[in-house]
């Protein structure tokens, strides 16, 4: 490293040798459509295969995974944070019934370790693999004297398409529907200033042994975001299933009710019946450090529900026994409702969607 913007703490050299590392696993993501490689200023897909639609949308997300990665930083593990940001952005996508085409990531960090950032991107390439997305182009950058020399923040953003008739919606969404919830893996990449809060509160270091957490406490909170993007495709395109599928939602920030609130007609609302469900270990383990309760954390954590699919009421066990089939636990958890109803305690607009209304009621199984 030489020169002056090696003098100003910019290593590109170490840049270079980052981009080397990741290529081979940046290339598993690619098939045919995708054009020029890595390292180029832009990156190119072909879509020509759009004409074969009839109307195609374009469906567009992006995201981070947020404090999250302060405990990967603690523990110098950072094979999983690539997973968690693959989540967060493509999950959002199928929401409306698209399928991802590509991505893009974005890694901010105070020093460039090579291998560091290769594990990292080597996570969201297996993760985009695992969704059928291309990882089409990246950027990693320095910034020394804004980042410590070992932090990083990650963000990215995808890109799908789906037919205008096929796009799921609150427009789609009836009386009677059913509302499945679809089991989450664990945290995923949401409320952890809330986690890091009580963990502090407790004087709880990320590297220690905890019985309630099952060890490591680090680890256990490094669990990966479950990727729900080829599973939920699958049931799309399941003949028998796919046109019963009316909306779906990602339980990510602001917690159960709030998400899927979104996706609920103007005038509807759902009862989410806490007891079919038990929450996983972690969230208890947390609400008991910090002295809450686990409905006080339900406009925080996902509390083991990361998506749900709402759908017609003759659906339930044809999609649950294909989730199951791809090793995922879903379960009916509530019905669409219409008419006069007292909605004082229910949970309505979100993210600036009027939408419908929705509560929990009942105690955890």
């Amino acid at each position: 490293m030489s020169g002056a913007y090696a003098a100003a703490g910019v290593d590109t050299e170490a840049g270079d040798r980052a981009v080397e590392l990741m290529k081979a696993s940046v290339a598993r993501t690619h098939g045919p459509n995708v054009l020029g490689g890595i390292g180029g200023f832009a990156g190119l897909f072909d879509v020509a295969a759009l004409k074969d639609y009839v109307h195609p949308l374009l469906a567009t997300s992006t995201d981070g995974v947020g404090t999250k990665v302060a405990i990967a930083q603690a523990l110098d593990k950072h094979d999983t944070i690539g997973q968690d940001l693959v989540g967060m952005v493509v999950d959002d996508i199928v929401v409306v019934g698209a399928r991802p085409l590509f991505m893009t990531d974005y890694i901010a960090c105070g020093a460039v370790v090579p291998e560091r950032i290769a594990t990292i991107v080597a996570g969201i390439a297996n993760a985009c693999a695992d969704t059928g997305t291309a990882l089409v182009g990246g950027e990693t950058a320095e910034h020394p004297g804004l980042l410590a020399a070992d932090d990083y923040d990650v963000a990215g953003a995808a890109v799908g398409v789906v037919e205008s008739e096929n796009v799921l919606g609150p427009d789609r969404v009836v009386a009677g529907d059913l509302v499945i919830a679809v089991a989450s893996s664990g945290l995923h990449s949401n409320g952890f200033s809330l986690v890091r809060h009580i963990l502090a509160g407790a004087g709880i270091g990320f590297a220690d042994r905890v019985d309630e957490f099952g060890g490591v406490v680090g680890e256990a909170l490094l669990e990966p975001t479950r990727l729900y993007t080829t599973p939920l495709l699958a049931l799309l395109d399941d003949e028998s299933i796919g046109s019963r599928i009316h909306g779906m939602s990602h339980v990510t920030g602001g917690g159960i009710a709030a998400n899927l609130a979104r996706v609920l007609p103007t005038g509807s609302f759902v009862e989410v019946d806490r007891s079919t469900w038990r929450p996983p270990e972690v969230f208890g383990a947390l609400a008991s450090v910090g002295g809450l309760s686990l409905a006080e954390t339900e406009d925080t954590w996902n509390l083991g529900v990361g998506f749900f699919i709402v759908a017609s009421h003759d659906s339930g066990s044809g999609i649950i026994a294909a989730l199951a089939r791809f090793g995922i636990n879903a379960w009916v958890a509530g019905r669409v409702s219409t008419g006069a109803h007292d909605l004082t305690d229910f949970v309505s607009g979100a993210k600036g969607v009027a939408g419908g209304a929705v509560r929990l009621t009942g105690d955890f199984a």
